[in-house]
């Protein structure tokens, strides 16, 4: 069947023919894509060709599409029923593997979203300080509550008109609590507590920002942040939504040396299935009910076989840790795309950090906040997406999101993403 016409049968039944709005291909225009199957690094398409793919289902897919230890541990939970509402061995399980993963993590609370990790992360900061205002990034994004659309990034950025609050159905009481400075600029954090310190709850930040593209944190930046954040008495929050597991088996956070209050885990963790992960001290997330006096709860957190795929996968990412040659392969593609893009003579470069990367369609590299991704030509990237599209490979369908390898992805692959961007550049 034809995307047309699968497309014009969503937008009867939903709204904008799409379950999340950046599917709709609004940011590069054209009739978006709908998948059948995936296997490994490939993708097949209801029109049946099949693409390599860079999206990874938005980098939830780190073993690939179909994993088999995933498949086959998923069959057997859902063998044994796919929901109970009530206390499984699996969930322990999960539990436990993320905080052994972890220092800073002494206990976790299962989620079934990113969105509604930080949602509960932020409630948590709020509870605990006695606070209200919250300190994030401009082109930060840490899902869809009300309060964190405020200059928020993802595919907010190109469906919203610009307005600061990104979502009609906001009140303004709400947003101003959330204070926004841009990111890597510690100097703008600095001046935001002298002003409100003894109000500000918890400092949010994704530690390597992905929601406005592909942009890694300054020297010094992250640990100025919790210095500053600590000092005045309010909570660090890391945003590992997408960091989490995806550039070493553990937390960034970990590895830059930060001691974070909470931290938010997904996408990976989840093992292609909604569950996600809110972790700390044990001082900070007793707080919680039933031990606490904030509130959170969930019919499906837990859920026995969303958390059989994570324990398969984070079973398989430690005993086979593929980090470094995914890594590997994103130096590839991102030297080889530079290399190609600037002998064509075409203004697109791609900026990259461990396993993930993204083509700006401008020369101002590097890309440290979301003024310099903004000043990209949005409309320069849609052609370039469409030209790998066209060539057999799936980038992320917006100019502000990152691309992700996964550990299916074979030196085959690798070039022919190459080939195609050389092809393309050649056709811009």
């Amino acid at each position: 069947m034809t995307h047309e016409k699968l497309f014009e049968r969503a937008r009867s039944v939903i709204p904008g023919g799409v379950n999340s709005p950046v599917r709709a291909f609004n940011a590069v225009g054209g009739t978006p894509i709908f998948v059948t199957s995936g296997k490994g690094a490939t993708i097949t398409l209801a029109d049946g060709r099949t693409l390599i793919d860079c999206c990874c289902s938005w980098g939830a897919m780190i073993l690939g599409h179909a994993a088999e230890q995933v498949t086959e541990a998923v069959s057997r939970a859902a063998g044994g029923g796919t929901t109970f509402g009530i206390g499984t061995p699996g969930e322990v399980a999960l539990a436990e593997r993320l905080v052994a993963a972890s220092p800073l993590l002494d206990r976790v609370r299962l989620v079934n979203s990113g969105t509604e990790a930080v949602m509960t992360a932020v409630r948590l900061a709020r509870g605990v300080t006695g606070r209200e205002l919250i300190l994030k990034c401009e082109g930060c994004y840490h899902g869809h509550s009300d309060a964190l659309l405020v200059s928020a990034g993802s595919g907010v950025l190109t469906a919203g008109d610009g307005a600061e609050v990104a979502s009609a159905g906001i009140p303004q009481i709400i947003a101003r609590d959330t204070l926004v400075i841009p990111y890597n600029d510690l100097a703008a954090a600095q001046r935001a507590f002298e002003v409100h310190g003894a109000r500000i709850a918890a400092v949010i930040i994704e530690p390597v920002a992905g929601n406005m593209g592909c942009v890694p944190p300054k020297e010094g930046y992250l640990k100025g942040l919790e210095t500053l954040a600590h000092a005045a008495g309010a909570l660090l929050i890391c945003d590992e939504v997408i960091n989490a597991f995806r550039f070493r088996y553990g937390l960034y956070s970990d590895a830059a040396g930060l001691q974070p209050d909470l931290v938010t885990m997904g996408k990976v963790i989840g093992g292609g299935f909604p569950l996600a992960a809110v972790g700390g001290k044990a001082d900070i997330m007793d707080a919680l009910a039933p031990c606490g006096k904030v509130y959170q709860a969930g019919t499906l957190s837990g859920n026995p076989v969303a958390v059989a795929a994570a324990i398969a996968v984070l079973d398989e990412l430690k005993a086979h840790p593929p980090y470094a040659q995914m890594e590997a392969n994103v130096v590839r593609i991102a030297d080889a795309l530079n290399e190609a893009a600037e002998a064509a003579g075409v203004p697109i470069r791609v900026q990259r950090h461990a396993t993930i990367f993204t083509p700006f369609a401008t020369t101002a590299l590097p890309v440290c906040n979301l003024t310099d991704a903004q000043k990209a030509d949005t409309a320069l990237y849609a052609r370039f997406f469409h030209g790998m599209l066209a060539r057999g490979v799936y980038f992320e369908p917006s100019a502000f999101e990152v691309n992700f390898v996964s550990a299916a992805h074979r030196t085959e692959e690798v070039e022919t993403i190459i080939a195609a961007a050389k092809a393309t550049f050649a056709a811009l």
